[in-house]
């Protein structure tokens, strides 16, 4: 037993040896700076992967159908395009309505819009990353106490993300380019 615990030290002197004969916390202190940017590349796989451009990226017309317009990059509903009027005609509970842009849905919660989700002031770029915990785990509009909920279709098993992803998508956002853009508010239905 002694004789492999001994075996097993001798081999990891000689790999640390091996690599660059540094000691251990210069190669420690080295690594540090590299662990900021693998947060924010994870929040950036985080948020490809859980589709958050699917609802908060304005899409342009192709050959191929809608595709993300990444000059809008996850500013949510664009403002400047009202939301054409909703046909009378379509029954809404079995039916809900998309908007061109699939930024903005109809259905019998009423007309919500997505969230600008860049750093600017009018998106995400006041709030602390509590209020996008509580945003994601509680679906308070805003991430604020005594706030509405967040509307459909936002999902709701973003809950389940860890803490550790929580903020690992939040940091991404801080860094993508803030896109004034002040998204209409949630309207309830008519009738």
């Amino acid at each position: 037993m002694k004789s492999t615990v001994y075996g097993v030290l001798v081999s990891l002197i000689m790999l640390v040896t091996a690599c660059g004969e540094k000691k251990p916390t210069e190669a420690v202190a080295e690594e540090i700076p590299k662990l900021e940017t693998d947060i924010v590349e994870h929040g950036e796989y985080l948020v490809n992967i859980l589709g958050c451009t699917d609802c908060h990226t304005p899409k342009k017309m192709t050959e191929q159908g809608p595709v993300p317009d990444m000059d809008k990059y996850l500013m949510g509903f664009d403002a400047s395009r009202p939301l054409p009027p909703i046909p009378e005609n379509v029954p809404l509970g079995p039916w809900i309505l998309f908007s061109g842009e699939l930024t903005a849905a109809v259905g019998p919660w009423g007309t919500s819009y997505s969230g600008n989700l860049t750093p600017h002031e009018t998106g995400i770029g006041t709030w602390s990353l509590e209020q996008f915990k509580k945003a994601l785990r509680e679906a308070k509009f805003k991430g604020l106490d005594n706030s509405r909920p967040i509307m459909p279709p936002m999902p709701q098993h973003y809950a389940y993300l860890t803490d550790e992803d929580i903020e690992a998508v939040f940091e991404y956002l801080k860094t993508i380019p803030p896109i004034e853009n002040r998204v209409p508010a949630y309207e309830p239905p008519t009738s």
